[in-house]
C-alpha cells in the first residue's frame, strides 16, 4: 500500500495557472511548463481542479461529461503529455471527481428531462406540484434546493447551483457508471483522486423540513455514504492509491471512518471546521476578527483524535474556495513574509498529509477588488444580491465579498512582473489584482530567506524527519495568542510553537537540551530561564535529537 504520510500534495485550479495560448484561460499544457517548478518546490502529487467538459456555472464543479476535456484547458494528448512528464519528474496526477451531481447539460439530465425514466432515476427527483417543494432545504449557493420542471412535474434535488443536479446514488446503475469513470482515467496513467463533497452523496429515504437549520443535517454524512465509498474503492481498485475526501460540515467520528485503513474507503479527509473561525454567529457572509482559542481546539480535536483512532487528516489553509491564508489571519503588510513562513509551518509539522494551493507558497494575497464587476465567482455574485436583499449597502456588501469570495483564491498566479504577472499574453478571464503586485514566484526562487524557500525546507524536512510523517501529536495549554504542540516517536520529541498575533508575546517553556530545527526569523528564538519571548508571528521548531 502507498506510505502517503511524507508526501506533500500541490492543489492547481488549471484556468488560473499559466495560459500557453493567449485565450486568457490556464490549461493543461501551462501545467507542463511549469513541471520543473514544481519538482524545485519538491510535491509529490498535484491535484488538478476539474478540466472536464463543462459549460463553467460553477467553474468546471458542473461537469457534462466526465471523460472529455473542455477544449479551453486542451486535448487528451496534452493530458497524455502531462501525465507522462510528471511521472519522469516523480510527480503524480490527482484528478478531481464531482460525483454528488453533473451539469444539467449532461447527457444523463437532459435524457432525464426528456422523459427518458432510466435516467430520471439517476437524479434525485421527487413528484410534486409547483407551488409545494418536497422540503424546505437551503442550496448551499443561495436559495431553494429544489428546482421544479413542468414537463415531469417534479422537483430536482441541487444542494450546490440550480445547475447542478445531484445524482441518485441509492441506484445502483448511477454507482456502476462512475466505477467506470474511475477505471477510464486510471487506465490515463492517473495517480489518485479527490473525490468533491463525497459526504453528502447519500440522501434520507424520508425528505423532511428542517425548522433548525438548512437541511444539512439530514443529508451530511448520510445513510449509506460508507457502504458506497466502501463499493467504490473495492470495484475500482484504487485502495492502494492516494485518495481526499471533502467532508462538508462533517464530523471526527466519521472522518475516522473515512480514512481508517482498516475500513478500506479513503486515504485521507479534508475537514473544513478551522476554517469557520471567523463566521460571526456561524454565518459565512457575517464578518469578525478570526476566533483564535477556537482555532487551537479545532485543531487539537481533529489532531489527538484522528490520531489516537487511526484516521488521517488532509492539513491545509486555504484552496480554490478559500480566501487567502495571509489575509484571512495573518498581516499583509509589516509581517507578510512572517505571516506566510508561521502558517505554512503550523501545517506542515502537524499529523496528517499537507496539501499546498497555488501562490500559496510564494504568500499571494487576496484581490482588493474595487467592483462588484470585477467577481466572476456564482456564490460570490448570488450573495452580492442576497446581502443587499438583506438590508446591507452596496458598499457593505461588496467589503464582505473582498473578505469571502472564492474568486480570492482564484485570481492567476503571479510568476513575474511582466504583463498580467506572466500568467498570459492574452487578456485574463479574471482580472490579475493590483494589490500585492510585488509578490512574484521569479522573485523568490532563488531567494534563500523567501517564503518559497521556506516551503521547499519544510517539504525536505517531512521526508527528512519519520518523526513528522509518522509520530504522535499532542497540544500544549498556551496564551489565546501562542499555539504550541509536540510531535514524539520513541524518545524523539519536537516542540513546535507558533505567535498567532502581531504582538510579544511570552511563553513558558525550558529549551534546555532542545536544538532549533527551524524558525521564520533569521535569528533564534529570543529565550532565557524557562521564558520565550516570540516576536510578531514568530514560529519556531525545537528537537531534541
Amino acid at each position: 500500500m502507498l506510505d502517503f504520510k511524507d508526501k506533500v500534495v500541490y492543489q492547481i485550479y488549471p484556468r488560473s495557472f499559466y495560459d500557453t495560448n493567449g485565450d486568457g484561460f490556464g490549461d493543461l499544457r501551462g501545467i507542463t511548463a511549469k513541471l520543473d517548478y514544481l519538482k524545485e518546490l519538491g510535491v509529490d502529487f498535484l491535484w488538478i481542479t476539474p478540466f472536464f467538459i463543462s459549460p463553467q456555472r460553477d467553474n468546471g464543479y458542473d461537469i457534462a461529461d466526465y471523460r472529455q476535456i473542455d477544449p479551453r484547458f486542451g486535448t487528451m494528448e496534452d493530458f497524455e503529455e502531462l501525465s507522462s512528464e510528471a511521472k519522469k519528474r516523480g510527480i503524480g496526477i490527482m484528478l478531481d471527481m464531482v460525483f454528488n451531481h453533473t451539469s444539467t447539460e449532461h447527457q444523463w439530465f437532459q435524457k432525464a428531462i426528456s422523459g427518458d425514466e432510466k435516467y430520471i432515476n439517476y437524479y434525485k427527483f421527487v413528484d410534486g406540484t409547483r407551488d409545494c417543494p418536497p422540503t424546505n432545504w437551503v442550496s448551499k449557493f443561495g436559495g431553494n434546493a429544489w428546482e421544479y420542471v413542468d414537463s415531469l412535474n417534479k422537483w430536482y434535488l441541487h444542494l450546490f447551483d440550480v445547475t447542478q443536479a445531484d445524482l441518485n446514488w441509492d441506484n445502483p446503475e448511477v454507482r456502476d457508471e462512475l466505477k467506470d469513470i474511475i477505471r477510464f482515467w486510471k487506465a490515463k496513467g492517473v495517480s489518485g483522486f479527490r473525490f468533491d463533497v463525497i459526504n453528502l452523496i447519500s440522501k434520507p429515504e424520508n425528505l423532511e423540513n428542517d425548522y433548525e437549520g438548512d437541511g444539512r443535517r439530514f443529508y451530511t454524512d448520510g445513510p449509506r455514504v460508507h457502504e458506497f465509498l466502501k463499493e467504490l474503492v473495492a470495484d475500482t481498485g484504487i485502495a492502494d492509491m492516494i485518495t481526499v475526501g471533502e467532508m462538508s460540515s462533517t464530523t471526527i467520528d466519521n472522518c475516522i471512518k473515512y480514512s481508517n485503513p482498516s475500513e478500506k474507503e479513503l486515504s485521507m479527509v479534508f475537514s473544513f471546521h478551522h476554517l469557520k473561525v471567523d463566521y460571526k454567529n456561524g454565518n459565512k457572509w457575517e464578518l469578525m476578527p478570526y476566533d483564535k482559542s477556537a482555532l487551537k481546539k479545532l485543531f487539537k480535536d481533529w489532531q489527538e483524535q484522528m490520531s489516537k483512532n487511526g484516521g488521517w487528516n488532509a492539513v491545509f489553509w486555504t484552496n480554490h474556495d478559500q480566501p487567502r491564508t495571509i489575509s484571512r489571519f495573518g498581516n499583509e503588510e509589516k509581517y507578510w513574509k512572517e505571516s506566510g513562513k508561521l502558517f505554512a509551518g503550523i501545517i506542515h509539522f502537524m499529523r496528517g498529509t499537507p496539501y499546498i494551493y497555488q501562490g500559496e507558497e510564494i504568500g499571494m494575497l487576496n484581490t482588493h477588488f474595487t467592483d462588484i464587476s470585477q467577481y466572476r465567482d456564482v456564490e460570490s455574485l448570488n450573495y452580492f444580491k442576497i446581502l443587499q436583499e438583506e438590508g446591507k449597502s452596496s458598499d457593505e456588501a461588496l467589503a464582505i465579498i473582498n473578505e469571502r469570495s472564492r474568486d480570492n483564491c482564484r485570481t492567476p498566479m503571479q510568476w513575474d512582473s511582466s504583463a498580467n504577472d506572466g500568467f498570459t499574453t492574452g487578456t485574463p478571464w479574471i482580472e490579475v489584482p493590483e494589490y500585492g503586485k510585488h509578490i512574484t514566484a521569479e522573485s523568490q526562487i532563488n531567494d534563500e530567506t523567501s517564503i518559497f524557500s521556506f516551503y521547499k525546507k519544510l517539504i525536505y524536512l517531512r521526508k527528512e524527519y519519520k518523526i513528522i510523517s509518522d509520530g504522535e501529536i499532542s497540544f500544549d495549554e498556551s496564551p489565546e495568542e501562542i499555539i504550541s504542540y509536540e510531535r514524539k516517536l520513541g524518545d524523539n520529541v519536537l516542540k513546535v510553537v507558533g505567535n498567532l498575533s502581531e504582538n510579544e508575546a511570552d511563553y513558558s517553556w525550558s529549551d534546555e537540551g532542545y536544538d532549533r530545527l527551524i524558525g521564520n526569523y533569521d535569528s533564534a528564538v529570543n529565550s532565557s530561564k524557562g521564558q520565550v519571548k516570540l516576536r510578531p508571528y514568530e514560529f519556531a521548531v525545537f528537537k531534541n535529537f
